[in-house]
């Protein structure tokens, strides 16, 4: 049977937001074709781009990834082949530091990055200026997406036609002191695991940036942010930056058609403080289905697949653009 294009529903044989979390990273799947592109940032870094093979006039979609994920994460392999199959094209722009080479800055990415988004989206919609335009963002990158929606209000539909955030930590106190309970802490580690080598990485390149002894005993992501990302990105403290960074006070600004994806089952995010149409502008489509974890939405019978949600992806920027 076909699963819904708009309405998920989680299989039998994988229960639970955890199950559903976990299983989808060991489904990689095969990589797509992809290109690989430099930019040059305004402030004298750079960024790396994946690019599935051109398609002269297709619809272009863009991916930002989520926290330490990049083009090789089993959401964007699934994603961008489905694109591949749809005749679109598709581009996974890296945050800095994510695509296997650090960046020359004493900065990396955080969950706010609105301004980097902007510069992002405003370049290719320069580079792709008659094709239909969509962006995609996953957890951090959802986050980040929805924030730079909802603060440029209507300027954001002269770059997109539309827009989709998938398990957006939309209240990063909540998700962030979420993520340092229980099983969550699972989560945690790996995360602290890539994260406090990239920073270790990041010291050696400028001296001085942080105690190297203080950011290897961070247990979890409010001790690492307070030390390393809130100060390295201009925020005072964890609270000040997670504060500043939640796109869910600017969700009533949002002009450009946008679908919000988040499980009441996301481990990440308690359901109570998730978005409801009071939060949203008309624009925003909120889908909160009881089951999928934190980006899993497996589908189909024993082993499953990762089909659901780049096909609900791509329903929803073809009703949004022929409408």
């Amino acid at each position: 049977m076909t699963p819904s294009l708009t309405r998920y529903s989680a299989p039998l044989w994988l229960p639970g937001g955890h199950a559903q979390t976990i299983w989808p990273l060991l489904r990689t799947g095969p990589l797509p074709d992809y290109r690989r592109e430099r930019w040059d940032t305004p402030d004298g870094d750079f960024i790396d781009l994946d690019w599935l093979p051109h398609r002269p006039g297709a619809p272009l979609v863009v991916l930002f990834h989520g926290l330490e994920g990049s083009s090789h994460s089993p959401y964007a392999r699934s994603f961008m082949r489905r694109l591949e199959r749809t005749g679109w094209n598709g581009v996974v722009p890296h945050f800095r530091g994510c695509s296997g080479e650090p960046n020359r800055l004493p900065r990396a990415y955080h969950s706010g990055d609105a301004e980097e988004i902007g510069w992002i989206l405003e370049r290719l919609a320069c580079l792709h200026p008659t094709a239909p335009r969509f962006a995609t963002g996953v957890s951090l990158g959802g986050n980040a997406l929805l924030l730079w929606l909802g603060t440029r209000g209507r300027d954001a539909c002269r770059t997109i036609d539309a827009a989709a955030a998938i398990c957006p930590p939309v209240d990063l106190s909540a998700a962030g002191h979420s993520l340092g309970r229980g099983f969550n802490r699972v989560y945690t580690r790996h995360f602290l695991r890539t994260l406090k080598h990239n920073a270790a990485a990041k010291l050696r390149q400028h001296p001085g940036l942080f105690d190297l002894e203080n950011m290897l005993r961070t247990t979890n992501l409010y001790e690492f942010d307070n030390l390393v990302t809130a100060p390295l990105h201009g925020f005072r403290n964890t609270d000040d930056y997670w504060h500043r960074a939640s796109s869910k006070p600017h969700l009533k600004g949002i002009c450009v058609p946008t679908l919000v994806l988040n499980p009441l089952n996301d481990p990440f995010l308690p359901p109570s403080f998730l978005p409801d149409h009071l939060d949203v502008s008309a624009s925003v489509t909120l889908e909160q289905p009881a089951e999928g974890g934190h980006v899993g939405f497996v589908s189909g019978g024993w082993p499953g697949n990762l089909n659901w949600l780049p096909r609900r992806l791509v329903h929803f920027f073809t009703i949004s653009h022929n409408s």
